[in-house]
Parts: C-alpha cells; structure tokens; sequence
C-alpha cells in the first residue's frame, strides 16, 4: 500500500480474534521462502508469475464428487 507517497506494509497475527477467515486468492511460483527481496523493487521487477495449478489435480477430485452422489 502506498500512503503519502510512501510503502506502507502491515502484519496481521494469525490467530487474531480481529481476523475471521484467510482466502487465497492467487498463489506465486518462487524458489524463496522468504520475500524480503520484493520490498525494494518497485513495478514490473516486483511481478511474481503466477502458479498455474496442474488440470488433473483439482479436476479429478472435482468430477468425482458429483459421480459419488449419483449412485
């Protein structure tokens, strides 16, 4: 976030009262644990590509719930 022209980062604890659920919304393909690196670039250098996920994976388990609940 950029307040007043300046970064602005916040930490949230994960068990905080104050937080009621955590969704996932795009998930990074990286080889660091650790993102630190990412604070001091800005624009295109601060992209991560994103991890696309295999089509088996999730479409299997996908299609066989609704073929369990036919029979």
């Amino acid at each position: 976030k950029i307040s007043s022209g300046e970064g602005v980062e916040r930490t949230f604890q994960t068990y905080s009262p104050l937080i009621a659920a955590i969704e996932v919304k795009r998930r990074g393909d990286v080889r660091r644990a650790k993102l630190y690196y990412l604070r001091e670039r800005s624009g295109r250098s601060a992209r991560i590509k994103e991890k696309l996920q295999l089509r088996g994976a999730k479409s299997a388990a996908a299609a066989a719930a609704p073929a369990a609940d036919a029979q």
